[in-house]
């Protein structure tokens, strides 16, 4: 599955991962996570809750006995079974709070870059626990705000290892804060955007970004995010070869990690 990059100038909206040309990046930081967690997800039952299009979901299901993805999003679901059609996977469109009406548990729940945008955290996770077997872990994903490069107007939290853990604990028996790291290839790329980013943001001295109308400052966002990855592009062209094998899980709080990786057991 791969677009234009006409394409992405229409659709692309700075929030879900982007694919195709000048997309490397987004693509290669999106999947690491997947990777890992299919090291942990071998012969087992598991739950991709907010798998989007799809296209992490289907790498679990290479070692997984089986693998059921759920998104809110109609166009997603319809994309992702579209697009990957296994014996051992299945998509459906389901809200997470829906889970307990199916009465099934598993033993990986993955959920990779959703908590920032939920506006009650707590409820979420404690409906993903429900479906948690006895044994089972949650893998979760999300970026540190320490080193968020720009601001996203559809995240309505981003967190510290610390804030994260304090919201994981009350609901999980046990917690394990990890951190996902880049190297050489991604480090130039977050240096070269952060850069690009600042001298967008620059040309409006006065903030008066945050005083227009929410949809706008969306569209907006979208569009600049396309803009930053063809200016990186043209300046670092070593960050279009970037790949899933760039990033690395470290088993350690780590103040400069890019995400936060944390293994929850209920």
């Amino acid at each position: 599955m791969s677009s234009t990059s006409s394409e992405h100038d229409v659709t692309f909206s700075g929030e879900r991962p982007g694919r195709g040309d000048g997309f490397a990046y987004d693509e290669a930081r999106h999947l690491s996570a997947y990777l890992y967690a299919s090291t942990l997800a071998g012969g087992l039952d598991v739950l991709d809750a907010g798998c989007g299009e799809g296209f992490g979901t289907e790498m679990l299901a290479g070692g997984a006995r089986h693998v059921l993805g759920i998104d809110y999003s109609d166009g997603a679901i319809a994309s992702a079974r579209r697009a990957y059609q296994l014996p051992n996977l299945e998509f459906r469109q389901l809200d997470v709070y829906d889970l307990a009406g199916l009465n099934l548990q598993f033993d990986v729940i993955t959920n990779f870059q959703v908590i920032e945008h939920l506006p009650d955290p707590p409820k979420f996770l404690t409906a993903i626990r429900a479906a948690l077997k006895p044994d089972g872990v949650l893998i979760l994903t999300t970026p540190n705000r320490l080193t968020s490069t720009s601001e996203n107007p559809y995240h309505l939290r981003e967190y510290t290892a610390d804030e994260l853990e304090a919201v994981l604990r009350p609901i999980f028996g046990r917690v394990d804060m990890y951190g996902m790291m880049g190297n050489q290839k991604v480090q130039a790329f977050e240096q070269e955007r952060a850069r690009q980013v600042q001298r967008l943001l620059r040309l409006d001295p006065l903030g008066l970004r945050h005083r227009l109308p929410a949809g706008l400052v969306r569209f907006a966002f979208g569009r600049l995010s396309v803009l930053v990855r063809r200016r990186v592009a043209g300046s670092a062209t070593e960050t279009q070869t970037i790949l899933p094998s760039d990033f690395s899980v470290v088993e350690e709080h780590r103040p400069d990690a890019l995400d936060l990786v944390a293994l929850c057991r209920p």
